[in-house]
């Protein structure tokens, strides 16, 4: 396996207009970040597995059809008889970002146990991938703490988005030192800049991933800034991606993931000693693109860009600048 992500898997329930009646109706989005970002690679060529818990119900057989659809093996997807799938309500504003409501106290992803982690998944991926909010129960950072130890035990990159998500989180404090954990394991890290904030007390997002440099000595540290692009930490070297617009953009879930994935697509290829500063600008502008083509898209995991939509839209945007 290329790469193998533990974590959530869910159902994003996104508005889709109104009924006759005059009721909000709502679109079953297959979603969760880790699950997200294997999709992306998917669709970049590369093969992925995915571990984590799903209930033992309509919506926890929909999500394992759905992965298996997108080429993920599910090997390391287990259904949970006693405890339902997470459901997730996407509230979208003006703009396209949006607003989350989640249906998880418990949700299945929680209930994943140590001793039902696939090590052997594990053992053979080039790149583990994992979040934070698979570190909100304490079985579940049982687990992540188990395959992030296998991944090391094996030579594989350990990769981390914080992903914060602060409804799920009954003390923000604790959310802080999951996420400070997650720092001192990875190799990889993508963040956003509210996610550079919450941590570091930083509005200036340059100095804040600096002070997590500082601190955890992380090879790469890639940070995406919204609509003001994302910037790239390698050796020394900060590089700045510009970023895409688009006018069909109607959301933004997913965004950040499918950047993710495009990151770690590049780390593929060129490895870690190969990312010089003409790669990484290609690396932050290729991810810029295929972040901006998901927020033209309702949902993320099913709709993910192919490699020549990117390019096309890369082109497109070119032709626009000149």
């Amino acid at each position: 396996m290329d790469v193998v992500a533990l974590g959530e898997l869910l159902i994003d329930f996104t508005n889709n207009g109104v009924s006759r009646q005059g009721n909000g109706m709502y679109e079953a989005n297959p979603g969760g970040a880790p699950c997200n970002v294997l999709s992306c690679l998917q669709k970049l060529g590369h093969s992925t597995a995915f571990i984590g818990k799903v209930g033992k119900d309509s919506f926890g057989t929909l999500l394992k059809d759905v992965i298996q659809e997108q080429g993920i093996c599910t090997d390391g997807l287990i259904f949970d008889g006693m405890v339902p799938t997470t459901l997730a309500f996407v509230h979208t504003g003006p703009d396209g970002d949006r607003d989350f409501s989640f249906y998880r106290n418990p949700g299945a992803d929680m209930m994943l146990r140590k001793e039902e982690v696939d090590e052997r998944l594990i053992q053979s991926a080039k790149i583990f991938h994992f979040g934070s909010l698979s570190m909100t129960s304490v079985q579940a950072e049982e687990a992540t703490r188990y395959a992030i130890e296998t991944a090391k035990r094996n030579g594989a990159l350990v990769s981390f988005d914080p992903n914060l998500r602060p409804a799920l989180w009954s003390d923000l404090k604790m959310a802080k030192e999951k996420i400070q954990y997650g720092f001192s394991q990875c190799d990889i890290l993508k963040i956003s800049d509210n996610e550079v904030e919450f941590i570091t007390g930083e509005q200036d997002i340059e100095k804040g991933v600096l002070k997590i440099i500082e601190q955890y000595h992380i090879p790469l540290i890639c940070a995406t800034l919204g609509r003001d692009g994302s910037k790239a930490f390698h050796l020394g070297n900060i590089i700045m991606g510009n970023p895409f617009y688009s006018d069909r953009t109607i959301e933004t879930t997913g965004a950040g993931d499918t950047f993710c994935g495009c990151m770690l697509h590049f780390i593929l290829q060129y490895g870690m000693d190969g990312l010089s500063p003409e790669i990484l600008k290609e690396m932050l502008s290729y991810a810029n693109a295929a972040a901006c083509l998901i927020t033209t898209r309702k949902g993320a995991l099913r709709v993910m860009p192919s490699i020549s939509e990117i390019e096309n839209f890369r082109k497109e945007k070119d032709h626009e600048g000149n």
